[in-house]
């Protein structure tokens, strides 16, 4: 009971520290406003969830129609077109990832070095959120080209094996 009680006070002192310190630690990161993890994906092209508009609402994204080919029973010639897509996409997407993460490090270049004139800051906010958006902007166009590659049925198999298929109440999904 003690060792539960010790173990609980951690948990919340560990909370509340976290509540006061959101940022403890991310003064050290090379780029302020990006985890390496978050520099990594975006030079690559990952889809960090900027496709969930479309993936859950039945566009498919290549890279996971890719690996459910088989089960999704993909043709030769809709397996060539989506590798094609997603050979595209992630050139697209990289280099706008990269520009991205040189963005952002411009803002943090220019927060470090003291002086923040409104104009300067201005257009560097809105460069980094309109590659944001172009960057979001390639993921979803993707999907949606992606789903005129699929029939329906595919586009429902695909649902099903990602784990979206539609659970009523009452019904366990197995």
């Amino acid at each position: 009971m003690r060792t539960t009680l010790v173990a609980a006070a951690l948990l919340f002192a560990g909370a509340v520290h976290a509540q006061h310190h959101p940022y403890a630690g991310q003064h050290e990161r090379e780029l302020k406003a990006l985890s390496a993890d978050e520099v990594k994906q975006y030079l690559s092209g990952a889809g960090m969830g900027y496709a969930k508009a479309a993936e859950l609402n039945k566009f498919p994204g290549p890279m996971h129609a890719l690996e459910l080919a088989d089960q999704l029973k993909l043709s030769g010639e809709q397996r060539a077109a989506t590798q094609r897509l997603m050979d595209v996409h992630k050139t697209e997407a990289s280099g706008l990832g990269t520009e991205l993460v040189a963005a952002e490090r411009e803002l943090d270049v220019l927060f470090r070095s003291g002086k923040v004139d409104e104009a300067v800051l201005a257009r560097a906010v809105r460069t980094a959120a309109a590659l944001e958006g172009e960057y979001r902007l390639s993921h979803l166009e993707t999907h949606r080209r992606m789903r005129a590659l699929l029939t329906d049925e595919q586009v429902k198999r695909y649902d099903e094996l990602r784990g979206y298929g539609s659970s009523k109440p009452g019904q366990h999904r197995h």
